[in-house]
């Protein structure tokens, strides 16, 4: 019998910001990078930002089960980012019950934070799944109010300001989507931000300015080059990231120009090896640009904070 190891459990209060990165990869697959997702842990709260593929399977493996989600925020409506909403829908709203524990579903709606074009959006996905939704209803009695969405379609200002953890939603380049926005978190004297998909952008280090921890998402542009000498038949393919993504080094300069205390990478484009001397030569360069610690964001990384390790 299958039973969830408690110690692997994440706790359900969490005094200062707590980040776990679900998944850091981009639009392809690559062996160990999920598509993107955020955990922001805040209080009582736990937040999704972001879910593409695998969502909930990052999630279980992190520690978090998918029954404490009833806020999943949008940076924008890529398939990477959205793909794994109706598997976080359902499995959020059921019940799991193991021989030492039952992780009771949501018996209230799903709060959903996004672009003006979340609700027409993700409001499709949801009238996709009607006819499983009415089976969980009627056969096995989950609550219909979680089968509920409450939308929230913002693209600037404050989203969510209760028990003392505000996030603030701002608008970020990532054209030809749009609207695409980022996110900043404060709770408890910390703060993170999220910048989901764009180019460099003045909102950025207007945002991100002293912020404890910039998860940033990142391209190597050397590395793109020589694949797109390698490969001249998928130039166009190689060369749409320089269009609407930023560069490691823009990145730096971002965390440099923002005074970051720390600058985390994510949707990288090529993936690096999950090694020392991969995500060295993929941040080359970047440390004559910001002094700040660079982390190359892997999937389920975590930062805690509250703690000295953040």
């Amino acid at each position: 019998m299958y039973i969830q190891p408690q110690e692997h459990l994440v706790p359900e209060f969490h005094e200062h910001l707590k980040v776990i990165l679900l998944g850091t990869g981009s639009p392809r697959a690559f062996y160990g990078r999920a598509k993107p997702g955020v955990i922001v842990l805040a209080g009582h709260k736990t937040f999704l930002i972001d879910c593409g593929g695998a969502a909930v399977d990052q999630m279980v493996k992190a520690g978090v089960m998918p029954q404490r989600i009833s806020d999943v925020l949008f940076t924008h409506h890529h398939y990477d980012h959205n793909g794994g909403f109706f598997d976080v829908f359902i499995t959020s709203w059921r019940t799991h019950i193991t021989a030492e524990q039952v992780f009771k579903g949501r018996s209230t709606p799903m709060h959903v934070y996004g672009p003006e074009t979340t609700k027409d959006i993700i409001g499709k996905m949801r009238e996709s799944f009607e006819f499983d939704v009415k089976l969980r209803i009627s056969y096995n009695l989950s609550d219909e109010a979680g089968s509920q969405i409450i939308y929230t379609e913002q693209n600037e200002g404050v989203v969510y300001d209760k028990d003392g953890i505000r996030i603030t939603a701002f608008e970020v380049d990532h054209r030809p989507v749009y609207p695409a926005l980022a996110y900043k978190f404060e709770y408890n004297g910390k703060s993170v931000v999220i910048s989901g998909d764009t180019i460099p952008v003045p909102n950025m280090i207007k945002y991100s300015t002293g912020v404890d921890l910039l998860v940033h998402e990142a391209y190597n542009k050397e590395w793109l080059d020589a694949l797109r000498k390698q490969y001249p038949e998928y130039d166009q393919a190689l060369s749409n990231p320089a269009k609407y993504h930023t560069t490691t080094l823009e990145a730096a300069q971002i965390a440099a120009q923002a005074g970051v205390k720390h600058l985390v990478l994510t949707h990288h484009i090529p993936a690096p090896s999950a090694n020392e001397e991969a995500e060295q030569a993929y941040i080359s360069g970047m440390r004559d640009l910001y002094q700040g610690p660079i982390t190359v964001g892997r999937d389920l990384m975590a930062f805690d904070l509250g703690s000295d390790e953040s």
